[in-house]
């Protein structure tokens, strides 16, 4: 069968070989992005409609299709509905490297719907599994706080709240029986001070503590509230609305339980009421905390660890689970759990890769716009022919930042808005005041440094380009994209020279060499490869990449180049034989950017610890570390006299550092997503920097003393 994706088909199954629904003679959508086979209708919410789908790129394994239709009415509304359809986006390819939480595949716009694509969790919900098999014993509990804990622990690291943790979002994957956390569609960054600026109130009565329904508030400690709520429900198979008396102003599940003649042990009752407590500073205030609060498995496997972040897994590694003894008795309680026992007042407070990089949006010159959703809707789209480059005929839509960041030593000049969807890359022209900026879209777009005018439009790759790179002579720009592929295009006239094809999966990361005889690739394939600008010819395919590489760098004495990735680890190549010279775990999480400076003697490097390192690249031996973003950093460049680094992060701010003394010159604030690239003029007196808010911002570099 087949599914028509008209949101309003009462009936939408149709037969494999239908071209027109049977029931609403709405034209059938066989694939989209001739990939995606919906095949049937999974649900509907106030968003839209959910279907399941076949992935025609990866044998037919099954997928997830969400569809953007809301129900929405006024601006204020749809606005709303947009931002969180959105962020429901960035909050998967973010999180999505954790193994129990649903993988994002793919975003984008066709025929005027915006849809989200995700990986299919085959299993039920907790909900359904107490409607159908009754209330959880006390061993279940205890078996739904071990696989849990560790995710909201991963997400709260990433300064993400959830905000709508209920039996029906946890799902008991049917392979291997663990939970996964779904529906991050109303989650939420958090600030450093652990609280989110008063919004919307959004969750589910019952389940959302009162900070969230009062104030809009949200902290780590309201997703513990969440996950207490929803024990008490799978505990009792009764709502917790009904579960609490406010009369007396106190949970009553303990009275309900004893009713049913049933009853739990003293340690689960004050967990459970440590994490349901109404006032917020007297909760857990991390998941770390109630873990350590947890009976430790009969075979020892968590260990009596000194500190709570040594009681959890690694981030992205989730806890086997380990029953705890099916009557365990109390041993001592330690931590807010203990406190609140004691009944001594308040206790003391304690905090896109994966296939997900191929979300992308229309190519320019088809179908419509999604939405408006404010001030970012208003752009042009160039127009194109064929598939190579399009001159463009008008300037795109810019605007002067509302709070431009007009300091001592940066100033943004213009905000150019073209592009359709994230920002993946943008590159200096090394000779001529231009750059290139790369997209989500699929497209590259080439444009005037001075004046913002949009020069070239090139298209061609189908899938979301990731990675943009000029010849050191500035006569060629390279591309690399989810379409496998790489493409070599004039960069004067924008014609398409070659496609170079030999990646199996996406192509994340691409250089040129200092000397413009290689080009160097890196990909989804955990693989680097080492190509011949001239001829196009896959050259060497060097042994040793282990992982998914996201970066890849060139020294500029023409003698290494350097890649990072999944695995942590910082890798230096050879650029005369690719082989292997040295390598070694450089951060803690995942690497997003590797850069190497204009004198060829200090690499940098930063990920998803948030962290960027300085190393010599002689020894590679740790120089200095750069600490104060609040999330990834995903770019990094060198000033042309080596003596300052920008850096472009998940926390929406691009950032100046002095190199000599690590101190942070200069934050500036002016994007209004993730920061995904940042490139630095040949004279140093300009930059670039691209982002998630479809947004290329223009900045002067100012000379500092």
């Amino acid at each position: 069968m087949i599914c028509c994706l008209n949101p309003q088909c009462s009936q939408p199954l149709n037969p494999d070989s239908a071209t027109v629904c049977r029931t609403c003679g709405k034209s059938i959508t066989l694939s989209l992005r001739n990939r995606y086979r919906p095949i049937k209708p999974l649900g509907q919410g106030g968003f839209g409609k959910t279907y399941l789908a076949l992935d025609e790129d990866r044998l037919n394994a099954n997928c997830v299709i969400k569809q953007f239709s809301p129900q929405a009415q006024g601006t204020k509304s749809m606005k709303k509905a947009v931002e969180l359809f959105n962020q429901e986006a960035v909050r998967l390819y973010e999180l999505g490297e954790h193994s129990q939480i649903p993988t994002l595949l793919a975003y984008f716009e066709q025929e005027t719907y915006l849809y989200l694509v995700q990986q299919y969790i085959e299993g039920q919900s907790l909900a359904q599994e107490v409607g159908r098999n009754g209330p959880f014993s006390e061993q279940q509990i205890w078996d739904v706080l071990f696989d849990l804990l560790p995710v909201l622990h991963f997400i709260h690291q990433r300064q993400v709240i959830h905000r709508d943790i209920t039996p029906m979002n946890i799902l008991r994957r049917k392979s291997d029986d663990r939970l996964v956390l779904i529906d991050f569609g109303v989650s939420k960054q958090f600030n450093l001070n652990l609280a989110t600026q008063p919004g919307t109130r959004i969750g589910t009565e019952g389940y959302s503590p009162l900070e969230q329904f009062r104030g809009g508030r949200a902290y780590p400690a309201s997703d513990i509230y969440s996950l207490g709520a929803t024990c008490i429900h799978l505990l009792t198979n009764a709502k917790p609305d009904s579960l609490y008396n406010p009369l007396d102003g106190r949970w009553i599940w303990r009275d309900y339980l004893q009713k049913q003649g049933r009853r739990t042990s003293d340690r689960l009752a004050l967990v459970l009421d440590t994490m349901l407590k109404d006032l917020v500073n007297e909760r857990y205030q991390t998941a770390e905390e109630v873990y350590r609060d947890l009976p430790a498995p009969p075979n020892g496997g968590r260990g009596n660890a000194q500190g709570a972040m040594a009681v959890l897994p690694p981030d992205g590694q989730p806890l086997r689970r380990s029953s705890p003894p099916q009557n365990p008795s109390r041993p001592p309680i330690s931590g807010r759990a203990a406190q609140s026992s004691s009944g001594s007042g308040r206790p003391t407070s304690g905090r896109p890769t994966s296939s997900g990089r191929s979300v992308s949006g229309n190519r320019v010159g088809g179908g419509s716009a999604p939405p408006s959703s404010g001030a970012n809707s208003a752009r042009s789209r160039p127009p194109t022919s064929g598939s190579s480059g399009s001159s463009g005929s008008k300037r795109p839509s810019f605007r002067l930042p509302v709070s431009g960041s007009n300091t001592a030593t940066c100033r943004c000049l213009y905000t150019l808005e073209a592009h359709t969807s994230w920002v993946t890359c943008v590159a200096a022209h090394p000779v001529t005041p231009t750059f290139a900026s790369s997209g989500l879209d699929d497209t590259i777009k080439v444009w005037n440094l001075r004046t913002g005018d949009l020069l070239l439009t090139l298209t061609g790759h189908t899938k979301a380009v990731n990675a943009i790179a000029f010849s050191p002579n500035g006569k060629v720009l390279v591309s690399g994209s989810d379409d496998f592929s790489i493409k070599i295009w004039d960069a004067l006239s924008g014609e398409l020279i070659s496609t170079l094809t030999g990646h199996g999966r996406d192509v994340t990361a691409l250089t040129v060499s200092a000397d413009g005889q290689f080009l160097l690739s890196g990909g989804e394939d955990r693989a680097v490869r080492v190509w011949q600008m001239a001829t196009g010819r896959l050259v060497k395919t060097p042994v040793g990449a282990a992982s998914i590489i996201k970066a890849i760098a060139a020294s500029p004495d023409g003698q290494l180049f350097a890649s990072g990735g999944m695995d942590k680890r910082i890798a230096l190549w050879s650029m005369k034989t690719a082989e292997l010279v040295r390598d070694w775990v450089g951060h803690a999480a995942a690497i997003n950017a590797v850069a190497i400076g204009p004198q060829s003697q200090l690499l940098a490097s930063a990920g998803k610890d948030r962290v960027i390192k300085l190393w010599s690249l002689e020894s590679g031996q740790l120089v200095r570390e750069l600490q104060g973003h609040g999330r990834d950093v995903n770019a990094i460049a060198f000033t042309p006299n080596g003596k300052r680094l920008i850096s472009g992060s998940s926390d929406k701010t691009v950032r100046l550092w002095d190199i000599a003394t690590g101190r942070l010159l200069e934050t500036l604030n002016d994007h209004l997503d993730s920061v995904n690239s940042v490139a630095i003029a040949p004279d140093g007196k300009w930059f670039v920097s691209g982002g998630s808010d479809k947004t290329v911002r223009v900045w002067q570099l100012k000379a500092i003393s």
